[in-house]
């Protein structure tokens, strides 16, 4: 196959490459490993270069942070623009007019009527945080629902409220308190009724003392499994029966990822608040929460905040990417390449039984390898031999699920039809040379 946009000119990790990954050997802890055998040098668009001159399709987007691709123009400009004026003030100490504007457009995206308020921060976990806490101080309650396969982050409790324990939780308890975790309806393995899911809830934890459920709209990191289009509602109707808030962790699913700015929007559900980062500043860290006011001003002045959230530079990029997700029809664009990604799944499942479902929403599109068909039986090994031998052949790709056996694309919505065709047809060749 002739390739227009790999190009893999000597053996990995490249000479340059292999001595960067030498000097981290002896530099960084264990726990901070890497999936690709290269060092990047420079990235544009779904291209990164790595010290060697090759050439890789990234179709991990920086583990979902790259909406609009790397280094797009309009976000560069910005940044730019933003640094020549102060890099900080602390918005809390002397505010600026980006952090307002920002939050001005957030508002208007987010879906429902209710009028919105936002709070920025800096991760996905610090958002998620801050989720709990602004519950916590609405409701007067204590308790959290999250669900099992979920991935909320890596402090204490957004670790506690994250499902899988290897590597993310191993050697790191006790955990936080007053966390109760649910069976997430999984069709292709664990299918629940809302029935179901409501007696095992009222069986678990007194529902008046529940702050908040915290669910993935689709769950990210466990598994880019999509729920029936009744949960959310379900969850919806159960928090207004209850008293509780409903918290959607969008920092996966959200700024267009889905083909709707918000995946809960597919569901018509008005959460109480949305947690967002990854794409929504474009490689800069930015995260927040955005809720309905009468929820946001529930807190007490000072009570949430930091001194490097809503950075100044972040809120520029993220201003540009809003205009760049508007102006180039991306929410049109991630339906568009969810079609050829799964096109080019269900191609090779046809060929490769091991693939035993392909699924997902717009473009956040993945595949559930298993060795059998009946039993379901995880197929983590192959997995991983598979995308050790794309990145070989120069497509970058993460891995996710509990069992990790999903083949995930968290690729930019920037992404060319012609990449997309390439790298199916790289990862098809990963497929014959892992499994033959």
């Amino acid at each position: 196959m002739d390739k227009k946009y790999v190009q893999i000119k000597t053996e990995l990790p490249g000479p340059k490459s292999k001595q960067v990954l030498a000097r981290k050997e002896k530099a960084l802890p264990r726990a901070l490993a890497v999936l690709a055998p290269f060092v990047a040098a420079q990235a544009r668009g779904v291209v990164i270069e790595d010290l060697d001159g090759n050439r890789f399709l990234d179709f991990s987007g920086g583990w979902g942070v790259m909406a609009v691709g790397h280094n797009h123009p309009k976000v560069v400009a910005a940044v730019k623009a933003q640094v020549e004026k102060f890099l900080h003030t602390d918005f809390t100490a002397v505010p600026y007019s980006g952090w307002v504007e920002l939050a001005e457009r957030l508002g208007e995206l987010a879906p429902g009527p209710r009028p919105k308020k936002v709070a920025f921060f800096n991760s996905g976990a610090e958002a998620v945080e801050n989720a709990v806490k602004i519950a916590r101080a609405a409701t007067g309650r204590k308790a959290v629902i999250c669900f099992e396969h979920a991935f909320h982050g890596r402090t204490y409790l957004a670790m506690t409220m994250t499902h899988k324990a290897m590597p993310y939780k191993a050697g790191f308890g006790p955990y936080v308190p007053d966390v109760y975790r649910l069976p997430y309806p999984y069709p292709y393995r664990q299918p629940i009724a809302p029935e179901e899911w409501e007696r095992r809830f009222l069986s678990l934890v007194d529902p008046g003392e529940v702050a908040c459920v915290v669910v993935e709209p689709v769950i990210g990191e466990g598994g880019f499994i999509v729920p029936p289009p009744d949960f959310l509602p379900f969850l919806r109707k159960l928090a207004d029966k209850h008293g509780f808030l409903l918290v959607c962790d969008e920092v996966q699913t959200g700024v267009g990822r889905t083909g709707k700015f918000f995946a809960c929007e597919h569901f018509g559900v008005e959460p109480d608040l949305i947690t967002f980062a990854k794409s929504i500043a474009g490689g800069l860290p930015l995260s927040g929460v955005l809720g309905v006011t009468e929820v946001m001003d529930r807190p007490i002045p000072g009570a949430i905040g930091g001194t490097y959230v809503g950075n100044p530079v972040a809120c520029a990029a993220a201003l540009a990417v809003l205009e760049v997700v508007e102006e180039e029809g991306l929410l049109q664009r991630a339906v568009h390449i969810g079609g050829i990604l799964r096109q080019g799944l269900e191609k090779i499942a046809e060929k490769y039984p091991i693939v035993g479902e392909v699924r997902g929403l717009g473009a956040m599109v993945g595949a559930e390898l298993v060795r059998d068909h009946q039993t379901k039986e995880p197929a983590k090994e192959e997995t991983t031999k598979i995308q050790q031998e794309a990145l070989k052949r120069g497509l970058i790709f993460p891995t996710a699920g509990v069992y990790g056996n999903v083949i995930r694309f968290l690729l930019p919505l920037i992404t060319p039809d012609d990449a997309l065709e390439e790298g199916l047809a790289i990862l098809e060749e990963a497929f014959q040379a892992a499994l033959g």
